[in-house]
């Protein structure tokens, strides 16, 4: 039996991973701010009552620690952790309002990937030795270089892409898999204000079935849709002067309250 901790779930694509993992018989934990949607979520999966739900905000780390300790009390083994919750939203350094943006998306994007991990990392140290265990960092493709208007965002996800990798060179040896997903333009609430074209478009389902496909193998890094894996290894080969040209007319991220992933 699979058992997947998931953040971020009550929507987009952490309630799109529930789907794929729950269609083929594993047993969850939905971890997301809004009971409702949870509980809206659970009752349309395979198996509802085998499910498990924890209405918390992944910054208060005592709440997801007793979570971690919950579901791996009711499970025993947790194979697959994947620390999806996220912001998304425009900020700008001049502007002294944003001060405070930035912290929660720091705090929610980054911070809260590793509160994610760690209460899980002893436990799968024994499990991995029979069984694959998987942590999985979800970043952006704007973790690869910093876009305009999106300081904080673009910062956070870099960070989350160090920060895996920082980890998986860690664990290698004991055996747990550490996997890096960067998803480009994906069709959910968080990308659905966005007032700008979105290159590669992709629908949440098809990315989800895609990441999981990716989490099974244990792959290190992976960029999905292929296509913006291709403009990523463009984007890193570009000078900083041409790239700066580039974007710097790049549309801005609205600056208005973020929307989960």
């Amino acid at each position: 039996m699979e058992n997947v901790f998931i953040t971020g779930a009550s929507s987009g694509i952490g309630a799109a991973l529930a789907q794929v993992y729950a269609a083929r018989g594993a047993t969850l934990a939905l971890v997301a701010r809004r009971q409702a949607q949870l509980e809206q979520l659970r009752r349309s999966l395979p198996n509802p009552q085998r499910h498990h739900i924890y209405a918390l905000d992944v910054t208060d780390h005592a709440a997801l620690t007793q979570a971690a300790a919950d579901f791996l009390q009711q499970v025993g083994t947790v194979h697959t952790v994947i620390a999806n919750a996220g912001i998304s939203v425009g900020t700008l350094t001049e502007c002294e309002g944003d001060l405070p943006v930035f912290e929660r998306v720091l705090q929610t994007n980054l911070i809260a990937t590793a509160a994610t991990f760690a209460p899980f990392i002893p436990a799968m140290k024994t499990c991995a030795r029979e069984q694959p265990c998987r942590l999985v960092g979800i970043a952006s493709v704007a973790g690869i270089r910093g876009l305009p208007g999106a300081e904080a965002y673009s910062a956070s996800k870099a960070a989350v892409i160090s920060y895996c990798e920082s980890l998986r060179v860690e664990l290698r040896s004991s055996g747990i898999r550490v996997v890096t997903i960067a998803p480009g333009y994906i069709d959910t609430p968080m990308t659905q204000v966005n007032t700008y074209p979105m290159p590669f478009l992709m629908p949440v389902s098809d990315f989800a079935r895609k990441a999981v496909q990716t989490i099974d193998a244990g792959r290190s890094y992976r960029v999905i849709p292929w296509q913006m894996g291709v403009v990523a290894k463009i984007l890193r080969l570009l000078p900083d002067w041409l790239y700066d040209r580039v974007f710097s007319r790049a549309p801005h991220k609205a600056r208005t309250p973020g929307h989960d992933q």
